[in-house]
């Protein structure tokens, strides 16, 4: 790559909404009640499979562009209670394929698709997983390079990834949407009563995908997932000691991205709307971004939770090319062959 973060120019148009997708929440729930799920079938799927340590197998989906500009393969990572089939990673696949972009969108652990090969679950700061995949992924598939777009919790685990990695972080270049890098800010923000719809929805989901398949809880554990009532209950009963931290707290310290900023040694575009209604502007106005030059921030006035659905569609997808555009990843390929 020929550019640097501190190189590259701020000069994106900002998000505007589309009608009649105003204000935080209609932009936030926009993916879940209209079900328009791209179609990928003009960019058949290869499949993969990463065997993990325990015996537990994640899944992802390959799908290779129709003009081979050389441009690096780009890793989808979903959020909370998604997978990869849930629509804003169909979106942005779709849009990615568009612009030649070879994209895997991953399944973590327990995600749709391999909760029945999984008798654990992923969590926000499940780095070790992402680590084991991308040193697995063929090389094939990554000889032009390779980025990821890590969304909501996806995004705090790439970026604990990427800190806890440094310089050897095996991406040549990151994105992350609307990541909660305050877990215990972000769990409060959702047990709010403004939020009791979403969070009730979210409990639901989450207690499903541990109940639904294989598992390691023994029966204590299981019935504190049944009877649990909150996303804190969820983390403090289970999530937390079933992963080897002391409670709640004790995980949301430790995996919390922002712990991982300054470490970070790729260059990563960290995008996040004001208005988010899940996870709490206030944890990024917290930061110091000029700290770390491979941080760029685009903090927008809105776009909700993974939503920024924009007068010429979904403005994060659009974002994301453009930073990947300005790296000259092609230009560096061109370079390293001549």
């Amino acid at each position: 790559m020929n550019s640097t973060p501190s190189g590259i120019q701020a000069t994106f148009p900002q998000f505007r909404a589309r009608a009649p997708w105003w204000g935080s929440d209609l932009q936030t729930v926009r993916n879940y009640i209209v079900h328009d799920y791209p179609d990928l079938t003009r960019w058949p799927a290869e499949q993969f499979f990463f065997p993990m340590t325990n015996g537990d197998r994640l899944s992802a989906s390959f799908h290779r562009p129709a003009n081979n500009r050389k441009r690096p393969t780009v890793v989808l990572i979903h959020g909370f209670t998604g997978c990869a089939d849930s629509a804003y990673v169909l979106a942005s696949a779709r849009h990615l394929l568009e612009n030649d972009y070879p994209i895997l969108r991953l399944n973590l652990r327990g995600a749709g698709p391999t909760r029945q090969a999984c008798r654990e679950m992923y969590h926000a700061g499940r780095s070790e997983d992402l680590r084991r995949v991308v040193g697995e992924i063929p090389k094939r598939l990554t000889e032009n390079g390779i980025a990821a777009v890590g969304f909501s919790l996806g995004g705090n685990m790439l970026l604990k990834y990427l800190g806890e990695e440094g310089a050897s972080a095996q991406f040549d270049a990151a994105i992350t949407v609307s990541a909660p890098i305050d877990l215990a800010l972000a769990t409060r923000r959702m047990q709010a009563p403004r939020n009791w719809v979403y969070h009730r929805w979210l409990v639901a989901n989450t207690k499903r995908e541990w109940l639904n398949g294989p598992s390691t809880l023994d029966s204590r554990q299981t019935a504190a997932v049944r009877r649990s009532r909150s996303i804190y209950g969820l983390d403090d009963d289970v999530v937390g000691p079933v992963n080897g931290f002391t409670d709640a707290e004790d995980y949301y310290d430790r995996c919390s991205g922002k712990r991982f900023l300054g470490a970070i040694k790729v260059p990563t575009l960290v995008i996040h709307a004001a208005d988010d209604p899940w996870v709490p502007v206030e944890m990024y106005r917290r930061v110091t971004w000029a700290v770390n030059d491979n941080l760029v921030p685009a903090i927008t006035p809105g776009g909700g939770h993974v939503g920024f659905h924009g007068r010429h569609g979904r403005w994060h997808d659009r974002r994301i090319v453009h930073f990947l555009e300005q790296l000259n990843f092609e230009t560096a390929g061109q370079a390293a062959v001549g």
